[in-house]
């Protein structure tokens, strides 16, 4: 009897040891991965408002709570009085009193009310004419193309005119012939669309063009309707992007009224955010701007007179979360003690006086109850899936709603740390992520993956859960790779003069960046200096490729994905606010061509693409293996039929196979 209680005591520590030592597949750790799901943070419930109370929901239930006592929940039946939706219909958006519904069907504009009558905003037999969808490519923060009026009396849309602008071909080689998908990309310095804003009434049938003049080639961003709604606000920007104005118009007339205010920069002008009006004041708003070199909230009054700033230091406000119902306090997010983290603050309108609302480090997303007096708050960090807290704003109280389970238990994970290093101008701080490998061992030598974005609009390395890190940095780490991520300047969220110091030279400051993280690396005793890779997308598939042909000498391995290759066949939009007009930066596109460095790759380069891809057209990596043939070198490549810009379902997780087997073959 004692023999078998030892056996069973045996049996049962190595069902432990090996629970513990579980490993990952990409179908754990890729989104498209069949198991990928059960690996997301969740919390019993997810929650969020209905006006001041709080809903609890899952697939099972869902349920009430007064944030007073949110722990009596009771059953909740949810009242269905909005429009039903047609199989057919794309860019839908509800009224504010959920009465009507704006949608398009190709690139024509209807609504629909509550008794399923539908009616025409406008239409067009002619393709090239395109209603109610977001413009510019979806550059300026702009997500969609209708703007309902604030007491739902009127719908501001989108008219986009792209006959000026060429055909691009796309090939779809699903069907038995494969068959032409021609797609509008307007490429930097060619011609781009142009776009007005129309307004139609629900009473009158009728719509009016706002007069928004030429040259008709500028861009209207972040419509903006006046509480009364009397006045529709645009941020205009001219072609250059280095000038702003925000114009106020009539929807009677569709006249200009006037100017409030302009923004010029020898660089560019980025508006991303509409105006936030208040309501008990009509005639005063909050304006974010970049002007005094981060972005920080400012109260203006509508004849353009700067009433206060509201915000000013050397860190970014990332979010303004809303208005308290007295409109006393603006609830904003920001990164003011410490560039990788992002905490909640309530500013007082009048005195200017800021209240810290979350305490717990890490990466905090908030949203306000409709009275502003309650936050529900989703936070991560490094040692934390997600918590999700209530917080009383008035005293800044906070109890725990919900807590997620750490979904990767009994997994051996790699340990993963944050730091920061000086940029290539000795004075900036850039913040890292280093991944070592599971069981790491001190004494042996490791290959090194680094995994670049390093452009506009990206944060790679904050302190949320295990630092923000990707589930293919864990699958490498398992593997035996050390991993390695640092957001170089011309990233996000640290300031105008962090970002822009990329405008005009894309690639330069970028990859001097990424090299003082190499120096960094090789004065880790563990890192194996002739076995250093790299890889990234998009974005960093260009910075991946600059780093294999600029620095052959330490890049043994690269995977370069939908890479941007030469500027000239990247969209008018982005590509035009940071390297400007083809014909006025000429040496600047030529200097970051890399088809004019494809004589200098030496190490093992493979180029994956989409054939489909609208984002970073095919022609980029395609003209670079004409460039390479031409050069005598010899990349590997790699193209995912009918994919887009990114790969999705089971595509991806295929994807991520393939480049781990190709640092399998080449670096390790």
């Amino acid at each position: 009897m004692e023999k078998w209680i030892y056996i069973v005591i045996f049996f049962l520590i190595n069902m432990e040891n090996y629970a513990q030592e579980k490993q990952f597949t990409l179908e754990d750790l890729i989104s498209g991965g069949s198991t990928y799901s059960q690996f997301t943070p969740k919390t019993e419930y997810d929650v969020k408002w209905h006006e001041d109370n709080l809903i609890f929901s899952n697939n099972k239930e869902t349920l009430i709570a007064d944030p007073v006592y949110p722990d009596k929940k009771e059953i909740f039946s949810v009242e269905e009085n909005e429009v039903k939706k047609e199989k057919n219909w794309e860019n839908i958006d509800y009224s504010a009193d959920n009465k009507t519904v704006a949608y398009t069907i190709d690139n024509n504009l209807y609504i629909m009310d509550n008794e399923g009558r539908s009616f025409v905003v406008a239409e067009d037999s002619n393709k090239n004419i395109v209603y109610g969808k977001a413009v510019h490519r979806n550059e300026f923060g702009i997500e969609k193309g209708t703007f309902w009026s604030p007491d739902s009396r009127y719908l501001a849309f989108y008219r986009m005119d792209e006959s000026m602008v060429e055909d691009y071909p796309l090939v779809d080689i699903s069907a038995r012939e494969a068959k032409l998908k021609n797609i509008k990309y307007p490429m930097a310095g060619m011609n781009s669309h142009e776009v007005t804003v129309g307004v139609y009434s629900l009473l009158s049938k009728k719509t009016i063009y706002l007069k928004t003049g030429t040259p008709k080639d500028h861009y209207l961003t972040n419509i903006s309707w006046n509480p009364n709604e009397k006045y529709i606000y645009i941020a205009e920007l001219n072609r250059e992007q280095n000038h702003l104005q925000l114009n106020q118009y009539s929807i009677e007339t569709g006249d200009k009224i006037q100017t409030l205010l302009e923004e010029k920069n020898d660089k560019y002008v980025e508006p991303q955010n509409p105006l936030l009006f208040l309501k008990n004041k009509p005639d005063q708003f909050i304006w974010q701007s970049r002007k005094d070199g981060y972005n920080h909230l400012y109260l203006y009054n509508t004849e353009g007179e700067l009433l206060k700033q509201l915000t000013s230091g050397e860190y970014d406000v990332t979010e303004v979360v809303g208005l308290d119902k007295e409109e006393r306090n603006v609830f904003v997010v920001s990164n003011e003690l410490n560039p990788i983290e992002f905490q909640v603050y309530k500013i007082h309108l009048k005195s200017g006086k800021k209240t810290q609302l979350t305490v717990e480090p890490g990466v905090h997303r908030p949203r306000l109850s409709a009275s502003g007096k309650y936050i529900l708050d989703r936070y991560s960090n490094k040692t934390t899936p997600l918590n999700i807290d209530l917080i009383s704003t008035g005293k800044a109280q906070i109890k725990r709603l919900q807590t997620a389970k750490n979904t990767y238990a009994g997994y051996a994970l790699p340990e993963i740390s944050l730091g920061s290093l000086k940029a290539a101008d000795g004075k900036t701080d850039l913040y890292y992520r280093l991944v070592k490998p599971v069981d790491f061992d001190a004494a042996k030598k490791y290959p090194v993956i680094v995994y670049v974005y390093g452009g506009p609009h990206s944060q790679m390395v904050v302190n949320s859960w295990l630092g923000a890190v990707r589930g293919w940095d864990i699958y490498m780490a398992q593997k035996g790779y050390v991993v390695f991520t640092m957001d170089n300047r011309g990233t996000s969220n640290r300031g105008f003069e962090f970002e822009s110091v990329i405008h005009r030279q894309l690639g330069i400051s970028e990859v001097a960046d990424q090299m003082q993280g190499i120096e960094f690396l090789q004065s880790l005793p563990y890192v194996d200096l002739d076995r250093i890779g790299v890889h990234g997308w998009s974005y960093g598939g260009f910075i991946t490729t600059n780093l294999m042909l600029c620095h052959p000498e330490i890049f043994k391995v690269g995977v370069a994905g939908g890479p941007v290759i030469d500027w000239k066949y990247y969209e008018v939009m982005y590509g035009e606010r940071y390297m400007d007009h083809p014909q006025e930066n000429p040496e600047g596109y030529e200097e970051c061509n890399m088809n004019n460095y494809a004589g200098r790759l030496n190490g093992r380069l493979l180029l994956i693409h989409g054939d489909e891809d609208s984002t970073v057209v095919w022609q980029n990596s395609l003209s670079f293996l004409k460039a390479c043939i031409a050069a005598g070198t010899y990349p590997d490549y790699f193209v995912y039929p009918g994919q887009e810009h990114n790969m999705r379902g089971q595509d991806r997780v295929h994807l991520h196979e393939k480049i781990t087997r190709y640092f399998e073959d080449y670096l390790k």
